[in-house]
């Protein structure tokens, strides 16, 4: 398969093909179960398993962007496309992204690895002869490539895939702020302030900030700067971008990756578009023109929209399980 994406005739802005395809399957069901995994801190991670109860099925685990969750159009769809193909899948819900509000004094952000750790170690404990692989969409498709870059040869994991990624965070925050007449910046931050305001009690002590102080942001860089980096022990938004960004870990990524991204993106910066130099090795660049922000709808018939991104993960997943059996 040519993982070089070629956008739907009738779809080339990359404006629509961001916003439009959450609107195409509004129905959309996968029915899940719900699982709490205790974490090492006394807090907890939900999952939302999709299984068909096959003992000797690939695993692979879905990471959701920023403010996502088992409701996200991309990851619902994922799911059921990597079912489909043979998997059984579960996704993890970052840190206050749950149906409940997590315990402890924090949250999640795109730097924040040790989570997905203890997912991966987890699962290798559980399923010990079932290979077990990863996709991450946006903020997740960052922390799972800072988490390959980190653990090198020890991720867990038999292959990956990673798309839209925000690689090289300040300049990405500042085209959101901008972009789309500040739409973008707008519903990422109703949200953000949305979940957090259920945190507010739980972080009093560690972070002083109050319902009408939360509300007051209006800019992405400034909750960056007065929540986030904060509460995670940086020093402000820019000690945190520079930290958190995956941008130089890519270059030590051992796991066969997948990275799918689009030059049109308009939620990340031209600097977040990774280069072939920039990649080690293990990395399969799949850099199209067009395609914009989790979008890649393709197909020639607008009222039969074609979601790409479900063909080319399970089949680079499925290639690469082919591959070891040879």
């Amino acid at each position: 398969m040519d993982y070089l994406f070629n956008s739907a005739w009738w779809m080339r802005n990359r404006h629509a093909q961001t916003i439009l395809p959450r609107f195409f399957r509004p129905l959309q069901k996968v029915p899940v179960q719900f699982e709490e995994l205790t974490t090492p801190d006394g807090d907890f991670l939900e999952l939302a398993w999709a299984q068909e109860k096959r003992p000797d099925a690939p695993l692979a685990i879905i990471l959701h962007g920023l403010e996502g969750n088992i409701n996200s159009f991309y990851a619902k769809g994922m799911l059921k496309a990597l079912t489909r193909s043979g998997f059984d899948a579960v996704l993890m819900h970052f840190r206050n992204c749950s149906r409940a509000a997590n315990k402890l004094p924090r949250a999640y952000h795109s730097g924040e690895t040790s989570d997905l750790g203890f997912l991966i170690h987890t699962l290798k404990q559980r399923f010990v002869d079932r290979p077990l692989y990863a996709v991450g969409f946006s903020l997740g498709g960052n922390v799972l490539a800072k988490y390959l870059g980190e653990q090198r040869q020890h991720s867990g994991l038999q292959g990956a895939a990673v798309i839209s990624a925000p690689h090289h965070l300040s300049s990405s925050c500042q085209v959101i702020r901008k972009s789309c007449y500040g739409l973008y910046q707008k519903y990422l931050l109703d949200r953000m302030k949305r979940s957090f305001s259920r945190k507010l009690d739980t972080i009093a002590d560690v972070l002083a900030v109050n319902e009408q102080q939360l509300h007051a942001i209006n800019d992405l860089w400034q909750f960056d700067n007065l929540i986030t980096a904060p509460l995670h022990g940086f020093d402000g938004a820019e000690d945190y971008y520079t930290q958190a960004s995956a941008q130089n870990y890519l270059k030590h990524i051992v796991t066969p990756t997948l990275l799918i991204h689009a030059q049109d993106d308009p939620m990340l910066s031209s600097q977040a578009v990774p280069q072939s130099e920039q990649v080690s090795d293990s990395v399969t660049l799949a850099v199209s023109r067009k395609g914009g922000h989790v979008g890649f709808i393709s197909g020639n018939n607008p009222f039969k929209p074609e979601f790409w991104l479900e063909k080319a993960v399970p089949h680079y997943f499925n290639s690469l399980s082919a591959k070891s059996h040879v």
